[in-house]
């Protein structure tokens, strides 16, 4: 291995630490807790490292949202793989990205809540998003109904999970109801 190969493979390491420091600091004391001198405290690096992989907050948090975009295609995908009609993929989609959100506040702040400069909805948008939202549109595509833009109606799914995952988590709508929403949901908007 050279030199410079060996330099890039510590450098990626750092990022990663970095990355997955932010994250845990995050998930334990919420993303106010998360400087730039306290990672570079707990990763025991100097802050001038830091700022040469990110340029602060925002990009880290944009970092973790990458991360946990890919996280939540593999856990909706994983969920849906096994369902045996489109009722049963909508339904374990729906859970599964209401689970992911429930275990993973800080993940799902940094993706849907926090500005992390990344594009949504964009030509810019990067490849993670776009296959989160891919992940969604698999299922849900096949159940928009005739004359239904499956985007569109994905996008509206999408908003109806986000909406219940906020509400839920923000002690708005208590939590033992949330299979029975997930079932309103199924049977109402997707009429599977």
């Amino acid at each position: 291995m050279s030199v410079q190969e060996r330099k890039q493979r510590e450098r990626a390491e750092r990022e990663r630490l970095i990355v997955a420091t932010a994250r845990e600091l995050a998930e334990q004391q919420g993303w106010d807790a998360v400087t730039t001198r306290r990672l570079a405290e707990r990763i025991e690096y100097s802050q001038p490292v830091l700022y040469s992989h990110f340029r602060g907050k925002r990009e880290i948090i944009g970092a973790v949202a990458m991360e946990g975009a890919a996280e939540m295609a593999v856990a909706v995908r994983a969920a849906t793989s096994s369902a045996n009609s489109p009722r049963e993929r909508v339904a374990a989609l729906a859970r599964a990205y209401l689970d992911f959100a429930a275990r993973n506040p800080a993940v799902y702040d940094a993706l849907f809540q926090l500005d992390g400069g990344l594009a949504f909805a964009d030509e810019d948008t990067p490849e993670p998003l776009k296959d989160a939202f891919a992940a969604l549109l698999e299922s849900l595509g096949e159940v928009a109904g005739d004359g239904v833009q499956p985007g569109l109606f994905t996008e509206l799914f999408w908003a109806s999970l986000h909406g219940l995952a906020t509400l839920t988590r923000a002690g708005r709508l208590p939590p033992e109801d949330t299979e029975r929403r997930v079932e309103l949901l199924v049977d109402r908007l997707a009429m599977v």
